[in-house]
């Protein structure tokens, strides 16, 4: 009752129209809670074939025998290119990246085998063979089997950290065990697949558990189901019996996402995640009546969503790299999948593809990672290559050869396997046909969304400087960090200075703000406090305004300036302001200044790689820290001014990957 009241009340001040699908939806939940609704069952056998439009059924299908006998004939509609000859793309593959291809995703088939798994930055993972469903092995809770509305979306005392219940969930390693069967044609990996949707299926019965209580877990794990059905299409352990049934459950994964999507509740990722999870069921599966509605809906909500998301410089509107990255996969899918089934695709969606992969392209450091500023999920939209979580490159891989450009060609390094899964041997040729060519520019501002890119070459040798001082995100700020003004740095190749990454959501409250704090990020606090103050996991009591008054980019130099407000909100206010000279191939001058009348304290951290070695060399009249390697001049940090201040160590931690932590200097 607590709940419902607090979801009233968070209804005040809304539109007629969001109250009206909110309101849809409570009661949904509430007839499904009281067995009120056949959404909250089964379909029966003859359920199930009333529900399937006989005209896409060639023959008409009568039995389980005919229905999977369909798909395994069915050459319409079409999946990704990869997936429909086995030897054509295996071989490719082997030629492409050589006879060790799949040692590493054999490796880790064969650990999910024996009930061992690596999600997010967390590694052998115990859930029982076949897997616990519901249980979070770093708590050791295991969720209860209520109505997923039940579930505090933020709470941890039921479930533990939900992402990690939730990653598994996804069932993405299904194509772990798929691409493993490929380069084997071992059927161990079938029979843990079928062993392990089964006890999915046992386990979750529709709408009850925590794996119903979000509809973008919902979607993702659909397109899962469908990855791996086109894997194991041929093995003799997809039977009839397990495809009907998978069927039934595809379904009820639809309906569910149907009925509570997130238009009002998360319009971000969520809800584009969502829609791509309709787009894939109603184009993969037309025989179902409603297909052509799912597709639709997804489809609607996809590209009418576009504007919204991606801002005119190609930058996602929740000041995220990481979900930069999901929103350009989800429309690179959408991109593939429709064109593969005869839609012409929308012009904008072109437009937008391309601004995202052109930033995605130009935040990348020299090394071949991205920074993480603002949140880390952790997760894929499929999992289809071995690549590092900092590693966005298969996307430029991907859209080199969907857009023919030269540029994405020279920054991917090269094609990488998920674009050959997502585009097949035709794909790679496209690739190969491109000749390779640096960006035009080295250095790039991105003015709408606030991120600033020094470079001067784009070898694996440049120096490289990133600034934040775009908006603090979108929405309630859900993903953004506490960064006004921080900086990345990369000098002779080497990724020095990093933002610290995220790892965790809700674990624990103390750890996820101190991620997300200006102490944890590169630039300037005053008395201890964060630009931007955090009011919830995914909220914030004040915001930080940042400004860019300046940029000059030139082939010598580049010039940057910038402000924000964060600080005005103190008992004595006062603002920053950073402005920042690079000359290329030499040296960055960086300058602070805050403006106010008042008296505060002042500290400006950098904080540094966790391999990283930086020292204090105290010799010079300025002391220098200096982190460098023998064969590499590396980075020297020194502060001039009348009061330079004085150097301190201190340890602090990055986050690769969600999950996981690393000692790092500071």
């Amino acid at each position: 009752m607590n709940q419902s009241l607090e979801k009233l009340k968070k209804l005040r001040g809304r539109t007629p129209d969001e109250l009206r699908v909110r309101g849809a939806q409570m009661l949904s939940a509430r007839a499904e809670r009281y067995g009120l609704t056949g959404g909250a069952r089964i379909p029966t056998d003859a359920a199930l074939f009333r529900l399937i439009d006989e005209k896409q059924l060639k023959p008409s299908a009568s039995s389980a025998e005919s229905l999977i006998a369909h798909f395994r004939a069915r050459t319409s509609p079409r999946f990704f290119a990869s997936l429909v000859n086995r030897e054509e793309t295996m071989s490719e593959l082997v030629r492409r990246f050589g006879p060790s291809a799949g040692e590493s995703v054999i490796a880790r088939a064969r650990r999910i085998c024996e009930g061992r798994f690596d999600l997010l930055g967390l590694c052998d993972l115990e859930f029982g063979t076949p897997p616990d469903f519901h249980l979070e092995p770093t708590s050791g809770k295991k969720s209860p089997l209520i109505h997923w509305s039940c579930f505090d979306e933020l709470g941890t005392d039921l479930t533990g950290d939900k992402k990690i219940v939730w990653e598994l969930n996804r069932c993405q390693y299904f194509t772990t065990l798929g691409r493993a069967y490929w380069h084997t044609l071992d059927e161990a990996y079938a029979r843990a697949f079928v062993a392990h949707l089964n006890a999915w299926m046992d386990q979750n019965p529709p709408k009850l558990g925590i794996n119903w209580a979000s509809s973008l877990e919902v979607a993702l794990r659909a397109i899962s189901w469908l990855w791996a059905l086109y894997f194991f299409r041929d093995s003799p352990h997809l039977t009839p019996k397990l495809y009907f049934r998978t069927l039934k459950f595809l379904y009820l994964h639809a309906t569910h996402l149907e009925t509570y999507l997130s238009t009002y509740s998360s319009p971000n990722t969520h809800l584009t995640g969502e829609a791509l999870g309709l787009f894939y069921l109603g184009t993969m599966l037309p025989e179902f009546r409603a297909a052509r509605r799912w597709r639709a809906t997804g489809e609607r909500i996809l590209l009418g969503e576009l504007s919204r998301h991606v801002r005119s410089d190609g930058v996602y509107f929740e000041q995220s790299s990481y979900y930069h990255r999901y929103t350009t996969d989800f429309y690179i899918h959408l991109y593939i999948l429709a064109r593969a089934n005869g839609e012409r695709p929308a012009p904008l969606l072109e437009e937008k593809l391309t601004a995202l992969l052109d930033h995605s392209m130009y935040i990348t450091r020299p090394d071949g990672t991205t920074p993480f500023f603002g949140d880390d999920d952790g997760g894929r939209l499929v999992m289809l290559d071995e690549s590092a979580p900092n590693d966005f490159r298969s996307a430029l891989s991907t859209g080199a050869a969907l857009f023919a450009r030269a540029d994405y060609k020279y920054v991917a390094g090269g094609a990488t396997e998920e674009t050959l899964w997502l585009l097949g041997r035709e794909g790679l040729a496209s690739f190969d046909n491109i000749a390779a060519r640096s960006p035009e520019n080295s250095s790039r501002a991105f003015n709408d969304g606030g991120y600033y890119v020094m470079r001067d070459a784009w070898s694996p040798e440049a120096n490289y400087l990133l600034i934040d001082c775009g908006p603090h995100g979108a929405l309630s700020c859900g993903h953004s960090h506490a960064d006004a003004l921080s900086i990345e740095v990369a000098a002779r190749g080497r990724t020095l200075l990093v933002d610290p990454g995220t790892y965790s959501y809700t674990g624990t409250p103390e750890l996820r703000d101190a991620f997300r704090s200006s102490a944890a990020h590169n630039t300037l606090t005053l008395d201890d406090e964060s630009s931007s103050v955090p009011g919830g996991p995914f909220s914030w009591r004040s915001v930080a305004t940042a400004s860019a008054h300046d940029w000059i980019s030139h082939h010598r130099f580049d010039y940057f300036e910038g402000s924000h407000d964060g600080y005005t909100r103190l008992r004595e206010p006062a603002a920053h302001a950073r402005s920042l000279l690079f000359l290329k191939d030499d040296y960055w001058i960086m300058r602070d200044r805050i403006m106010t009348v008042g008296s505060h304290r002042y500290d400006l951290r950098f904080h540094f790689a966790a391999d990283a070695r930086p020292t204090v060399e105290t010799g010079s009249a300025a002391p220098v820290v200096r982190e460098s390697k023998i064969d590499n001049p590396g980075l020297d940090l020194t502060v001039f001014g009348k009061d330079g201040g004085q150097w301190r160590s201190e340890e602090g931690w990055v986050s690769a990957c969600y999950g996981q932590r690393s000692p790092a200097p500071i």
